[in-house]
């Protein structure tokens, strides 16, 4: 009887075991800033109800969705790297590059109507969060999207394969925090009165 696992198994945590080392970590910082905006909004209540309504819920539903579906074509990828499907995983990847690209560009526009208005950090203690959160995952979707333009050039390079592909479920796990930290920030920050 061997001890030794095979390599068709899969592992507990799927790519490289040092990028959840680095999730676990983003996880605990967006989780603290998560639990003091939860706290000062309970002290500031009203104000906080008030300025909600000044985000564009709508922008932040597509956004939603936008990163939603780039998860599921993450997936799609994924599963054709692991069935040696490499065209097929390029094509997810770029998919989700794209879904990636009209977040970005729709929260652009949404920052533009706020700094256009003249509301910046300053403004109160609701924008200081909406801003300084919504900015700090704008910055991680542009990472987890560089590391997916990375994924797909090194899948076109032949560098993943059926057999090793551990670089793509890296790279997959990464953006699926992206995603899972939008599907808390937007309602807290957008929806919940």
């Amino acid at each position: 009887m061997t001890t030794t696992t095979q390599r068709n198994e899969p592992a507990l945590l799927p790519g490289d075991f040092a990028i959840w080392i680095f999730i676990f970590a983003e996880l605990l910082v967006f989780g603290v800033f998560f639990l003091i905006y939860a706290v000062v909004r309970i002290q500031n209540l009203e104000m906080f109800n008030h300025y909600q309504l000044t985000l564009n819920r709508e922008f932040g539903a597509a956004n939603t969705l936008l990163l939603i579906t780039a998860s599921y074509f993450v997936v799609r990828a994924v599963h054709a790297i692991r069935e040696g499907q490499v065209r097929n995983c390029q094509f997810w990847l770029y998919a989700a590059l794209g879904c990636g690209g009209g977040f970005l560009a729709l929260k652009s526009l949404e920052f533009h109507e706020k700094f256009s208005a003249g509301i910046g950090l300053g403004t109160n203690t609701f924008y200081m969060f909406y801003l300084s959160l919504t900015a700090f995952h704008f910055l991680h979707v542009i990472l987890g999207m560089i590391i997916l333009l990375a994924v797909a050039i090194k899948a076109r390079l032949g560098y993943y394969s059926a057999a090793e592909h551990t670089g793509v479920e890296t790279g997959a796990s990464y953006w699926h925090m992206v995603d899972l930290v939008w599907i808390i920030l937007f309602p807290l920050v957008y929806i919940i009165r």
